[in-house]
C-alpha cells in the first residue's frame, strides 16, 4: 500500500489522547476515600456494638486521626441528633475535608473540625472515640501508645466506647504488593496499590505506602507513606486495660474462599462480617475490629 500519506499520519497523530495525565487532574484524598474507606459500615458497627453493650444509642462521637472526616460527616447524617468532632494534626488534610466532605452536607453544624494531637486535646466527652485504618500505630513505644490509650479514656463518658482497628497475619509482615481495582460511580477508574516496603522483625516497625496507578499508565507514587510499628492484638488488649478500660473485646472478619471453585484454602477474602472472637486459626490476613469498654 505505499507509505501513508502526510494527512494520514497528522490524523492518526490527533488520534491519540489528548489532555494532561490523569494522575495530575485526581485528589489523592478522594482516591483514599473511594479505596480506603467503608463509613457506613463503620457507622453500622459502632452502632451495633455500643447498643447492644449499653442498651442506649449512641450519639456523639470523637474520630481521632479523622483526616477528611468522611467518617464524622458518615456519622451525623446517619442518624438526627448525631453530632461528631474530628481530630487531626495536619491542617491541610483537615481543610480538604471541610470543602468537600462538609460542604453541602447538610450537617456542617453537628460536626466539629479541631488541628490538634489527639494525646493532648482538651474536649468534651462523647459516647464513642474511635481510631481507624490503623492510624495509632504511629506510636511505636509502649510509652507512647500508652499515653494516647489514656487520653482516649479520659475523653469518654461513664458507658463510653473506644474502638480501633488493626491488621495483621503471616502476610503482614511480608514485603508484598496488592493491587485492586477500583471501578465506581464516583470517578475515574483507577488501580489502588498497597505496598508494604520493609517489616523489621526486631522492633515490629514497618514501612508502607499507598500508590495509585490509572488506565492510561500515569501513577502517584507514594501519595500516602506510614511509618508505623505493627503491634499484636495481646499488646494492644493490655495497654487499654492498663489505661483503665474495664473490658477490651476482638472482634474478627469472617472470610471466605475467594473462588469456590479453587481448592487453595489460602486464597481468603475479607466479607466485611464481624464476629467476637477469644481464639481463632492464623490466617495470611486478617482484620478486626478492637473494642475497649469503659
Amino acid at each position: 500500500m505505499g507509505k501513508p500519506s502526510k494527512s494520514r499520519r497528522e490524523r492518526h497523530k490527533a488520534a491519540k489522547p489528548a489532555g494532561p495525565p490523569i494522575a495530575t487532574t485526581q485528589s489523592i484524598h478522594a482516591l483514599y476515600q473511594r479505596a480506603v474507606q467503608a463509613p457506613e459500615a463503620d457507622v453500622e458497627f459502632f452502632t451495633k456494638v455500643f447498643t447492644e453493650q449499653r442498651g442506649r444509642a449512641p450519639l456523639r462521637m470523637r474520630e481521632d486521626f479523622c483526616g477528611t472526616a468522611l467518617l464524622s460527616v458518615e456519622w451525623c447524617k446517619s442518624k438526627r441528633g448525631r453530632s461528631a468532632v474530628g481530630v487531626d494534626l495536619c491542617a491541610k488534610t483537615l481543610q480538604w475535608g471541610q470543602e468537600h466532605n462538609l460542604k453541602g452536607s447538610g450537617v456542617e453544624e453537628r460536626v466539629e473540625l479541631v488541628e490538634a494531637d489527639v494525646r493532648t486535646a482538651e474536649l468534651d466527652p462523647v459516647d464513642l472515640t474511635c481510631a481507624m485504618n490503623f492510624s495509632y500505630c504511629v506510636f511505636k513505644t509502649r510509652a507512647a501508645l500508652l499515653e494516647y490509650f489514656k487520653a482516649a479514656r479520659k475523653g469518654l463518658v461513664d458507658d463510653g466506647l473506644f474502638i480501633c482497628e488493626l491488621f495483621g497475619g503471616m502476610e503482614a509482615i511480608q514485603e508484598v504488593e496488592d493491587l485492586r481495582e477500583i471501578d465506581d460511580d464516583e470517578g475515574v477508574p483507577f488501580t489502588y496499590v498497597w505496598e508494604q516496603a520493609a517489616y523489621n522483625p526486631i522492633n515490629h516497625h514497618t514501612l508502607c505506602h499507598i500508590h495509585f496507578v490509572f488506565k492510561d499508565r500515569s501513577r502517584i507514587d507514594r501519595a500516602f507513606t506510614y511509618d508505623w510499628r505493627l503491634w499484636s492484638i495481646p499488646e494492644v488488649r493490655e495497654l487499654l486495660l492498663e489505661a483503665g478500660f474495664r473490658d477490651v473485646r476482638v472482634y474478627w472478619e469472617e472470610v471466605e474462599d475467594e473462588d469456590e471453585s479453587d481448592d487453595d484454602d489460602d486464597q481468603l477474602e475479607g466479607t466485611g462480617e464481624f464476629v467476637e472472637k477469644t481464639e481463632v486459626e492464623n490466617q495470611e490476613s486478617w482484620l478486626v475490629y478492637i473494642a475497649a469498654f469503659v
